[in-house]
């Protein structure tokens, strides 16, 4: 975090993509930084989480795998409810997405670490992958029947030339929808995290002050019992604002998902 010229920390800091390694390939720069070093590191806990609680497959699971299986139901529930039985076809997409959103978003809570999900091209990659996978997949199960998507089912023909456009635009703007709701939503997060930080910092200074300056009976020893109260007061907030975003960064995660299930049901189903 950097301070600005009148002392106060910049919350949009957080968010700048610094270079780690610099690499440039014929006039390119694909440098590692800090966004590359978050999404490997986003895949290296996805790998390892399955990884150790799927290793001791017991009958009676411990507490990691309780929580992969829950995981597992969890996504496999949201493709049974959307798009039926079928939509297991689906499930390592689905599941693969899920998890990498939700790991990108928790791994921003920890300090100095970066929240690529906060970023509208990551995002936006994201969305697009999954627009085009929905509808290429839409093409190879229906054909050009697939288009038939734009026209509502037992609307008059006579309204196509109205309808079908908006079908269409409502149809092509899901991946600016995907993206900017993801985004919008932990950018924001993170920096009403730092505002709020900041000014946890500052009134930790005011209280202190103010407890220091009440009159107690019994002199030094309320005077520091204020202190630490009047201190704990503003962390306490801050702890709650912490716990959450960190129920956003998760609420995002599974919206991403049950709206990635409701376009592949689209794409199956049609209408």
């Amino acid at each position: 975090m950097i301070l600005k010229s009148d002392g106060m920390m910049d919350p949009l800091h957080q968010f700048l993509i610094l270079p780690i390694f610099h690499f440039n390939c014929f006039g390119m720069d694909l440098s590692f930084t800090n966004s590359s070093l978050s999404v490997l590191i986003a895949v290296l806990l996805v790998f390892s989480f399955f990884l150790i609680g799927l290793k001791q497959k017991n009958l009676i699971p411990g507490r990691l795998q309780a929580l992969v299986e829950m995981s597992y139901n969890l996504v496999a529930g949201l493709l049974n409810d959307n798009i039926g039985k079928e939509g297991l076809r689906y499930f390592p997409f689905v599941f693969s997405i899920f998890f990498f959103i939700l790991f990108g978003n928790l791994i921003g809570m920890i300090p100095y670490m970066f929240t690529f999900t906060s970023h509208i091209i990551v995002t936006f990659l994201l969305a697009m992958i999954v627009f085009l996978f929905i509808t290429i997949l839409g093409l190879l199960l229906h054909g050009f029947h697939f288009f038939s998507l734009f026209m509502p089912k037992g609307a008059s023909p006579f309204l196509a030339p109205i309808l079908v456009p908006v079908e269409m635009i409502s149809y092509l703007s899901r991946p600016i929808s995907l993206s900017i709701r993801l985004f919008a939503n932990m950018m924001v997060g993170h920096t009403m995290m730092k505002v709020f930080g900041g000014f946890v910092a500052m009134l930790i200074g005011v209280f202190g002050a103010l407890a220091k300056s009440c009159k107690t009976i019994d002199g030094v020893l309320l005077n520091r019992f204020g202190e630490i109260l009047f201190c704990l007061i503003p962390i306490g907030i801050n702890v709650i604002l912490t716990g959450f975003e960190i129920v956003i960064a998760i609420i995002q995660a599974y919206i991403f998902t049950v709206l990635t299930c409701v376009y592949l049901n689209d794409a199956v189903h049609l209408h």
